[in-house]
């Protein structure tokens, strides 16, 4: 008994000591900045922050350059990189969320200028370090406050989106997606939007559906598997057990976090930040247990929409998100038809009945 005991406590003495050399690195890196004078602010501790790593094809178009790495191979990919690194690359899918989430920092940093609960924006590519000029002069370009770059070389992200210990990863890779998703990782696979439509400058808007994504497959499985009737029946039985937890919902908790952060100043009413439920449950035979589980789980969300299985696209041209999370295919493609900006999330069954269609 005391042997398995000791066994127990060495991982944890081993985490503690790897935990307390972080520290005194932050304490040094914080020491060596407060030292400089600077306008920028410093980036926050990944412990401190809510860490959203974008690839460069999900923050840039990358189309042109993607074909001729696939279609050329590596070596006149980097040539064509490296003799155009003056040319500053177009917006790609995940630009306009990432300038709303630079508004919200603003906004936070005019409350809280000593506080680092607030978006880190890490550019996380497989690209290779010869293309981190173009990289950088788009950025800067654009006027993004991107500090951290981790350009893997074709290596697989996942060991470093767990070392900067990330809350949501954006890429246009969905196999690389789909990799961070089986390692607990909130992922999503980006998509253009069919249309140029506005977006908001001073709000983020990030609209999620509901099961599979905030919540788990449980419900949706019973969809499947024995048809509306039974998913009927079964969730108003069940109306008073919270869901599961989805992928996506330590997200929306982050997100509600730092809407509080707001309400605590008194600007519940000016928010920069923004939430919708766009889910197609109806809401007289299963809305109760998804609005009670997000009560129990004490997350609020400021608008719920119940759509009875009518397409979402139309409802999400009046919201207009910067992005929109949903695990099924065919709402995405109906979202991008319309103007939105939508990332699929592989979770859940609706992805094995994709597969076997």
């Amino acid at each position: 008994m005391s042997g398995s005991g000791s066994e127990e406590s060495q991982p944890s003495q081993e985490a503690e000591d790897r935990q307390q050399e972080a520290e005194q690195d932050w304490a040094a890196a914080k020491a060596f900045y407060d030292n400089l004078v600077t306008k920028r602010p410093r980036p926050p501790k990944p412990q401190n922050a809510i860490t959203v790593a974008v690839s460069s094809r999900a923050l840039f178009n990358l189309v042109e350059e993607q074909r001729i790495y696939e279609e050329q191979g590596l070596e006149k990919y980097v040539e064509y990189q490296q003799n155009n690194e003056n040319v500053t690359l177009k917006p790609g899918p995940a630009f306009y969320f990432v300038k709303a989430l630079e508004h919200v920092n603003g906004r936070l940093l005019e409350l809280y200028p000593d506080d680092e609960e607030r978006f880190d924006i890490v550019l996380m590519t497989n690209n290779h370090a010869q293309v981190g000029v173009r990289l950088i002069n788009s950025i800067n370009h654009y006027g993004l406050t991107i500090e951290r770059f981790c350009m893997t070389g074709g290596e697989s992200p996942i060991g470093y989106l767990t070392a900067y210990l990330t809350n949501l990863y954006l890429s246009a890779n969905s196999e690389k997606v789909q990799e961070a998703i089986e390692a607990g990782i909130a992922s999503a696979t980006m998509f253009t939007a069919s249309k140029d439509v506005s977006y908001s400058d001073t709000q983020l808007r990030v609209a999620f559906d509901g099961d599979a994504v905030i919540f788990s497959d449980e419900s949706e499985q019973i969809v499947k598997e024995q048809g509306l009737d039974r998913f009927f029946e079964h969730e108003q039985l069940h109306e008073n057990k919270p869901l599961a937890q989805g992928p996506l919902k330590g997200f929306l908790e982050d997100l509600g976090k730092l809407q509080k952060k707001f309400y605590a100043k008194n600007e519940r009413l000016n928010c920069p930040i923004r939430t919708y439920l766009v889910t197609a449950r109806s809401a007289a035979s299963s809305g109760a247990r998804v609005l009670k589980t997000l009560r129990s789980w004490g997350l609020e969300i400021d608008e719920a929409l119940f759509l009875a299985g009518a397409p979402k696209g139309p409802i999400l041209v009046k919201i207009r998100p910067h992005i929109f999370f949903d695990d099924q295919m065919f709402h995405i493609e109906g979202a991008q038809k319309l103007g939105t900006i939508a990332a699929h999330v592989p979770y859940g069954v609706a992805q094995k009945y994709r597969k076997s269609t």
